[in-house]
């Protein structure tokens, strides 16, 4: 068998695996390793498990992932998701849609502390569902707004995805966290445009909420202050040269914890709660790092990602073509992974011939900073697009007095905007690299 058709083959197995719902840790790691086997031989590949996860687990950036994801636990059981969601909702939630409005802004906010779309999705639905459903908003635009609203998890940093990337590809984790920062709040400013336009067409959708005495809305905003505090000082720290991104994370997560147990939200239990969350996390990305490393093993033995390179750079079309493939290519994977599978399966394989194109005369560290924005911009859409969606699944699990078709009617509207959002980074890099130029 030649290395090729073995490469086909585990891919084919993978997706058999993932289908009989195997974890995905799972469905990579044995197809990997048979692959592996039929190339090499037993030796080899008991030589590489020895190492690999050794290797892999020592890595000291990847500690970066479990801090931030404290972070968010702690933000979530000391109550941050509540002060935000009612801080945004005394401003906005008197005009028609107000309440998604706020719920988008919340997710948003919640995202720049948190790090993770699913975390995100799950905690603002829990809190602003039920408001949304009280003042008469249609359950399949509350669900799509919520679902929406949390991909804002990974594209406003800090970012899981973003950081994998990073690892992946040997980039400036700080330069990441940059470039997309401006992509985030253009997607969180599109998505409240795109509501508002929705609930002006379809007025019966979101009815107007009471508005709201001027004291209280100050109140509401003066409750949120502990978000910005981490904000600046995590972010404020990392391009002042203060501390590294891991360094960042763990200020944030002592910090985040602090502002809980000020505000008497954050108890001994909530804290062992976390803690036990970010753990269970923590070890499921953990094993599919260490199921992607075995399949990504055994493709470098078959030769593929450098026959792809060479073929992708023999093709004669022009090289945003390429890129546009790609990216649509991700978000078909987008139904049936999830984000932090995708990155560690094809960027592999993907970022040297991505690296070989010419594009629009951007060098080296440049190109793999916007290629890898596109990239988390691509992967967010497969977070709430059709037939799978992973923020739908999750929203709709809090919310079961909601069919799941209407939910994936109501993310159509957000999701033409993602298009035109990343027709626009393809097209205008400085979207992404001109905070990064201007900042370092």
């Amino acid at each position: 068998m030649s290395p090729t058709t073995v490469g086909l083959a585990m891919f084919a197995a993978m997706l058999a695996l993932m289908a009989l719902r195997m974890p995905i840790a799972a469905a990579m790691f044995i197809p990997g390793a048979i692959g592996y086997l039929v190339i090499s031989d037993g030796a080899s590949l008991l030589n590489l498990l020895k190492g690999s996860a050794v290797a892999r687990l020592t890595v000291y950036e990847l500690s970066v992932i479990p801090l931030f994801l404290l972070m968010g636990q702690f933000a979530t059981q000391g109550g941050l998701s509540r002060r935000l969601f009612r801080a945004a909702a005394a401003w906005v939630g008197h005009v028609r849609g107000g309440l998604g409005m706020a719920s988008i802004l919340s997710a948003g906010a919640f995202g720049a502390v948190c790090g993770s779309s699913v975390a995100t999705s799950a905690t603002i639905t829990q809190v602003a569902y039920p408001e949304m459903r009280q003042h008469g908003y249609a359950g399949g635009l509350a669900t799509a707004t919520l679902a929406t609203g949390g991909t804002l998890g990974i594209l406003i940093p800090p970012s899981v995805p973003l950081v994998v990337y990073a690892i992946l590809t040997e980039q400036n984790i700080a330069k990441l966290f940059a470039a997309a920062l401006v992509p985030g709040l253009l997607a969180m400013l599109g998505y409240i445009a795109v509501l508002g336009l929705v609930c002006r067409a379809r007025p019966q959708l979101a009815p107007p909420s009471e508005a709201v005495a001027w004291p209280e809305r100050l109140r509401a905003l003066v409750g949120v202050w502990p978000i910005v505090a981490i904000f600046a000082l995590v972010f404020g720290g990392i391009y002042g040269g203060l501390f590294s991104p891991t360094e960042g994370a763990a200020v944030g997560a002592i910090a985040t914890g602090i502002a809980g147990v000020a505000q008497r939200e954050l108890t001994m239990a909530a804290v062992r709660s976390s803690l036990a969350a970010t753990a269970e996390t923590s070890a499921m990305v953990f094993m599919i790092f260490l199921g992607a490393d075995m399949m990504n093993a055994t493709l470098a033995l078959t030769g593929m990602p450098a026959a792809l390179a060479g073929w992708v750079s023999a093709l004669a079309v022009p090289p945003l073509v390429i890129v546009l493939a790609v990216l649509l290519f991700y978000v078909a994977l987008g139904c049936v992974m999830d984000e932090l599978s995708m990155l560690l399966l094809t960027i592999p394989v993907l970022f040297p011939a991505i690296m070989g194109l010419e594009l629009w005369g951007l060098q080296g560290q440049e190109k793999a900073i916007w290629f890898g924005i596109l990239v988390l911009m691509t992967v967010g859409i497969g977070l709430i697009a059709p037939p799978v969606g992973l923020n739908v699944y999750v929203v709709n699990n809090l919310a079961r007095d909601v069919p799941m078709g209407d939910t994936y009617r109501g993310v159509f509207p957000f999701l033409a905007w993602d298009a035109l959002r990343v027709v626009l980074l393809l097209v205008f890099p400085v979207a992404s690299l001109g905070l990064v130029r201007w900042l370092f």
